[in-house]
């Protein structure tokens, strides 16, 4: 007797790529070296970019974003914004402000977060909000999305694997494969 095939799964069919979206993968091995992308990301950055950081706690989005400041020369030290939820950076020249907040502990969306006036800001700096999937998405049409995956439990190991997913016509001319070299 002939075994029936298998049900139908969509799942398991491979995406359609969807060509609004321009991925890049990079395998970072240090803190050191996640600060080191933030400082290369940093030169394709401009005013009214939006940055979204996911990852565990702990896997380095406050590094990225250490590096993030450092190449966009703004003033005073990038620290995780937690308990006062946002900080501005001003530029120390000519560039944007970086704009840097972390919704972790707002549980709605942008309706939440209209008090911050991230709105305003956007145009004029570029804003980087870790743990902001599902809440600041509306934005934007244009973000870049950098998911940052990291082993999880009792380890030592600093290895990431950083997806920066590019959205949007802003980051289709993008050169984010500049950052996996």
């Amino acid at each position: 007797m002939e075994t029936p095939a298998a049900p139908h799964s969509p799942a398991a069919e491979p995406a359609t790529p969807d060509p609004s979206v321009s991925t890049v993968t990079v395998t970072v091995n240090s803190p050191d070296e996640m600060r080191e992308l933030g400082l290369a990301l940093a030169k394709q950055l401009r005013p009214g970019d939006l940055v979204m950081l996911t990852g565990e706690l702990g896997a380095g989005k406050t590094t990225l974003t250490r590096g993030l400041g450092a190449g966009l020369g703004v003033r005073g030290a990038v620290t995780s914004p937690t308990f006062v939820i946002a900080r501005v950076h001003p530029p120390l020249d000519e560039g944007p402000a970086l704009v840097h907040v972390d919704a972790y502990r707002l549980g709605g969306g942008l309706d939440e977060m209209e008090d911050l006036d991230l709105d305003v800001s956007l145009p004029d700096s570029v804003v980087v909000v870790e743990w902001g999937d599902g809440k600041v998405e509306e934005l934007s049409d244009d973000r870049l999305h950098v998911i940052i995956d990291r082993a999880t439990g009792d380890t030592t190991d600093e290895i990431r694997v950083v997806t920066l997913n590019g959205i949007g016509d802003r980051w289709s001319s993008a050169d984010l494969g500049s950052l996996t070299g």
